[in-house]
């Protein structure tokens, strides 16, 4: 079956969704600048369906880096990886919206 912008990213082997969706990312900024509201949309959608075609053939490829986390980033600061709690031992005062 064919999608709406060609050949469903279901269809094309490894090498040639690659290559469409380097080449979508290549036109993005074009596009979105010079196209119309249109073209953009048509491109939009085009570009998501190549991306989770590629997302769930390559899971590993699309995982995100841990410095581009939280608790990545946190790791790399030298600051605790957790969820910060809602009063620590430095907070003074009650909590806010509680009055006085």
């Amino acid at each position: 079956m064919a999608a709406k912008f060609g050949l469903d990213p279901y269809r094309l082997d490894d090498a040639a969704l690659e290559r469409k969706l380097r080449h979508l990312y290549a036109t993005r900024e074009e596009t979105f600048f010079h196209g119309t509201r249109q073209a953009l949309l048509n491109h939009t959608e085009r570009m998501l369906q190549l991306e989770r075609e590629y997302a769930s053939r390559f899971p590993e490829r699309t995982k995100a880096d841990a410095l581009r986390t939280r608790k990545g980033s946190r790791i790399q600061a030298g600051q605790p990886a957790g969820r910060p709690t809602m009063r620590s031992d430095h907070h003074q005062g009650p909590p806010r919206g509680l009055g006085s």
